[in-house]
């Protein structure tokens, strides 16, 4: 019998062997990139890696795009005299993406690739073709060396025993997964650290003993005060946030972009932003070490603080991932997506829907929101909720994901006439400086 993953994996395949067919598809852009999230899917990237493919995707895409649309600045590749189809340019440019990240895929891909060119009545002779070719060769020289999946992977990092620090918790006891990412070179960030966040509370201060006291009541597995209503999310947004998040850009470009120059505009900054601000989670993460709350109350009467009550049988809802406390992933990434959707759209305000990958425990498996910062606020609260998180985490990471998206608004991407209509409404302060 195959296990859910092993289902998933299959089921990823099929889809990017079969392709979608022309009469259902939406634009090119979003058309690829759901392939290219179901390439990391059937790869297997380890935690949230899979980003950094679908990031490169999205951004040869884009320069292949705006090459022929000449709407937008080029994010690195600039292409003279472009022209041809830009649904050819977006194809080859995602496709030879993702056989140069995924060679044990190529056959697959190429297979789609070839039926999607059919489907639209385009061939290799396009001159689209050469412009998408162009443009991901330029993507894949510029990240060779970015340090992503190391060769060898440097040793297994399992952190410290020390009071306060991260160590591997049950149920597997697995040290870091990917401890690398934290070092890899970002998209629209001039350095992997440039968010670092501040350091996190004291373990002996109020706001520890705050935070560690509502993880504690609201996130223990057994004997919790969650609500029906608050267990149902945190089971919701126990969730792949690279499936979740894309399909939400895809759903969205489907019902409010009507060209493709946006479109590729729009997943550029979304997909650019997370792998940055994923990347800046792990920068804080390897930096501080922090451990999660199942070892802090396990460890609660040997803190230094008399505000903690340790507790050695507390285990959280769900199993933690397998990486420090702070800062939260889960909450860089959607802080990037949803705050990317806001500068794109010009608004927070728009009604979505978000379906979770997690359909086995859910009592709602599909939520409808009308803010995408609702959302970024729901995501905080759940981490806390499933017992992985302090709140602190959650909260500065959410902080961390929009400021790498406010930067790489303001940096890239920007409109060929000069012009923009979406607002940046708050600061963006560079981080702290790096310490030695």
């Amino acid at each position: 019998m195959k296990t859910k993953l092993q289902t998933w994996r299959h089921v990823a395949m099929l889809v990017i062997v079969l392709a979608v067919p022309a009469c259902v598809r939406a634009d090119a852009v979003a058309d690829w990139n759901a392939i290219a999230v179901q390439a990391t899917i059937t790869g297997a990237r380890p935690g949230p890696t899979g980003v950094i493919d679908i990031a490169m995707v999205q951004a040869a895409i884009y320069d292949a795009v705006q090459a022929i649309e000449k709407r937008y600045e080029p994010y690195y590749v600039e292409i003279k005299a472009a022209s041809g189809s830009p649904v050819a340019a977006a194809a080859k440019a995602a496709h030879d993406v993702l056989v140069n990240r995924f060679p044990a895929q190529a056959n697959a891909l190429d297979m789609t690739y070839q039926q999607y060119l059919l489907n639209d009545g385009l061939s290799e002779s396009d001159p689209g073709i050469a412009v998408g070719a162009k443009a991901a060769a330029g993507i894949i020289a510029l990240r060779a060396c970015d340090g992503s999946f190391p060769n060898p992977p440097p040793p297994p990092f399992v952190g410290d025993t020390a009071i306060g620090m991260w160590r591997p918790t049950p149920p597997t006891f697995a040290p870091m997964v990917a401890p690398w990412l934290g070092n890899v070179t970002p998209f629209t960030l001039t350095r992997p650290s440039q968010f670092r966040a501040e350091p996190p509370p004291a373990l002996t201060s109020r706001k520890y003993a705050r935070d560690y006291n509502e993880v504690k009541a609201l996130g223990s597995l057994n004997n919790s005060s969650r609500t029906p209503e608050q267990t149902d999310m945190a089971h919701f947004w126990n969730t792949s946030y690279p499936v979740l998040w894309n399909q939400v850009f895809r759903d969205l470009a489907a019902l409010h972009v009507d060209n493709i120059a946006d479109s590729a505009r729009l997943f550029a900054l979304a997909d650019m932003s997370i792998a940055d601000a994923v990347i800046t989670a792990w920068n804080t993460k390897n930096y501080y070490v922090v451990w999660r709350p199942s070892t802090a109350i396990q460890e609660g009467n040997n803190d230094g603080n008399p505000r903690t009550i340790g507790d050695p049988s507390w285990r959280p809802l769900i199993n933690d991932p397998a990486y420090p406390d702070y800062s939260s992933g889960a909450n860089n990434f959607t802080g990037a997506a949803t705050r990317a959707l806001t500068l794109f759209f010009g608004t927070d305000h728009m009604t979505f829907s978000a379906t979770t990958t997690n359909t086995g425990p859910t009592i709602q498996d599909t939520r409808i929101y009308h803010r995408f910062s609702d959302a970024a606020q729901d995501v905080v609260d759940a981490r806390i909720y499933e017992g992985i998180h302090f709140r602190f985490a959650d909260e500065v990471a959410r902080k961390q994901g929009r400021q790498v998206t406010n930067r790489a608004f303001r940096n890239f991407f920007r409109p060929l006439d000069g012009h923009d209509d979406p607002e940046n409404d708050e600061d963006e302060p560079d981080g702290h400086q790096d310490r030695p």
